[in-house]
């Protein structure tokens, strides 16, 4: 005969192993044990002494007097029944001390029965625990190679968070003359120039841009503002987030007007309308490893707070809403949220 070979190469199933309970046939019945034997034979003895003195001598069993049949009946049967409730009572007794030693029979089989049980047990699951445990450390590998792989591909070592023309502006702006506020010789920033400004140019040919970013930064706050959200965005940008790429939910205008009154919390939880998962992990990460990033962000959200304070005073609906659209709006709702600002 041939044999299978896939069934030939197939490994052995390992057995199982459980416990079982040891069988009892209650519907055994005890052995007559020696004061049965004994009872037995004094009943019988008895049942035939009785016999034989009727048979054998009549007029003598005749003679004796009773006072009545039942009372011959008591005579003849009482010792017989005396003798058997004598042997069903230790009969009872010699099956219950069987049982008992039966039962704790049973209890030590099952107690070394359990141990066994415990001891192959234990020697089964110890592979099993360990292959478990390398196959979660070598999950968490590719997790960390996953999430290394995402973050460096989020990055563009081309791209910048502003256009490098804009950084060197805010770098170079500065006052005048020695002494001399800046506000002192510039006119007043008008809204546009003011929002063009937080949206920093577009591009190196974006000339409208630069014009208000020149303009911004020849006034004082908004010139700190400006620099705070630079520092944020180019940090952001190294974690491959830019702003252009984010697309929060709008918040109404009278919503930002809560926020200047000074409303926090849910109450303009809508100003977190940043929902990009990736971004709001990043940016938080960042934030608890880097201790200068995290500076530099309570720094910029402090600076907006100040600036929204006093531009929505003489802000209209439109200008507020344009506001929230630029790239140090955005900036303020990602790191807000990650924050707790909106919670």
């Amino acid at each position: 005969m041939t044999s299978d070979p896939s069934q030939k190469d197939k490994p052995a199933a390992p057995k199982q192993t459980s416990l079982s309970l040891p069988e009892v046939d209650s519907t055994a019945r005890a052995p007559m044990g020696l004061a049965e034997g004994v009872a037995i034979t004094l009943g019988t003895i008895w049942v035939l002494g009785v016999v034989a003195l009727y048979v054998l001598a009549p007029e003598t069993a005749l003679s004796v007097e009773w006072n009545a049949p039942l009372v011959r009946v008591l005579a003849v049967l009482m010792p017989v029944l005396m003798l058997l409730v004598a042997a069903i009572a230790l009969r009872s007794a010699r099956v219950m001390r069987e049982e008992t030693d039966r039962l704790h029979a049973t209890i030590s089989s099952l107690r070394h029965m359990y141990l066994a049980h415990s001891q192959a047990a234990a020697a089964v699951s110890e592979p099993s625990v360990a292959k478990k445990l390398d196959e979660i450390a070598e999950t968490a590998r590719k997790t960390e190679t996953v999430l290394a792989t995402f973050q460096s591909s989020r990055r563009t070592p081309d791209r910048l968070a502003i256009p490098s023309k804009a950084m060197e502006a805010v770098a170079e702006q500065g006052t005048l003359q020695l002494g001399t506020p800046l506000e002192e010789v510039s006119p007043p920033l008008s809204n546009e120039h003011f929002i063009r400004a937080l949206n920093f140019p577009e591009s190196a040919e974006d000339e409208e841009g630069f014009v208000s970013l020149r303009l911004a930064l020849k006034d004082r706050h908004t010139a700190q503002v400006i620099r705070a959200a630079q520092d944020v965005l180019t940090t952001l940008s190294q974690e491959g987030i830019y702003m252009d790429d984010l697309r929060p939910d709008r918040a109404r205008p009278d919503v930002w007007r809560q926020f200047a009154h000074g409303a926090r919390g849910r109450t303009v939880a809508a100003l977190g309308g940043i929902r990009d998962r990736s971004s709001l992990a990043l940016s938080s990460a960042r934030m608890k490893q880097d201790s200068a990033f995290r500076e530099s962000a309570h720094h910029f959200l402090r600076r907006f707070d100040q600036m929204f304070t006093r531009f929505e005073a003489e802000a209209s609906d439109a200008d507020i809403s344009a506001l929230s659209d630029t790239r140090t709006a955005r900036a303020f709702m990602l790191l807000g949220r990650v924050a707790g600002m909106f919670d």
